[in-house]
């Protein structure tokens, strides 16, 4: 039986994006590497329903535009992410053509799951924060609710019932989160 092969540590993006396609989720968090599975069927199913509202939201806007991973955000020379969901400014006149033109994001949004809930509330939630990411949401599927991040909060808003949202640049709308986790669980069927 032979040896696996082994790899040198990945510490930067360049090193990142030279892996060979696993179908894994790859991302550098001020330097470390972590490596997460393909997400279950309520998370996606989460990030689908998220996608739907803001999309929605944000229709008959041309300054800002929805995206979801995989995706290549990079938010400084060691930290490259891929949030569930993310929303960028779209400047007038200036194409989105590739992941470096979206520059920091208005909103991330992360969906726990058992393993990446201390990285998502703990390493991504500083960086998304010392990045100057708008808002920055935590979608806990178990608990039912939001935890609401801004750059400057010390602690979260925790919202249960419904999220009245604000982007940097005008983008607003409100999130009916009890709604949201009842198709997301499939209570209304």
């Amino acid at each position: 039986m032979g040896m696996p092969a082994l790899y040198p540590p990945v510490t930067t993006i360049e090193a990142l994006l030279a892996l060979p396609e696993d179908g894994l989720r790859h991302e550098l968090l001020d330097g470390v590497h972590v490596v997460t599975p393909a997400p279950q069927l309520l998370h996606q199913r989460a990030v689908a329903r998220l996608c739907f509202h803001l999309r929605d939201a944000l229709e008959a806007r041309k300054d800002a535009e929805v995206f979801t991973s995989p995706a290549d955000v990079v938010l400084g020379p060691r930290t490259f992410v891929q949030p569930d969901i993310f929303v960028v400014h779209r400047e007038p006149g200036r194409k989105l053509e590739r992941w470096a033109d979206v520059g920091i994001p208005l909103l991330a949004i992360e969906i726990l799951s058992p393993t990446t809930a201390p990285r998502d509330r703990g390493a991504k939630r500083r960086i998304y924060q010392g990045a100057g990411v708008g808002e920055y949401w935590i979608v806990d599927l178990d608990a039912r609710l939001i935890e609401r991040w801004r750059p400057e909060d010390s602690r979260p808003e925790i919202a249960d019932e419904a999220l009245d949202w604000s982007l940097p640049g005008g983008a607003t709308g409100q999130l009916n989160v009890r709604q949201l986790f009842a198709e997301v669980w499939e209570d209304t069927r």
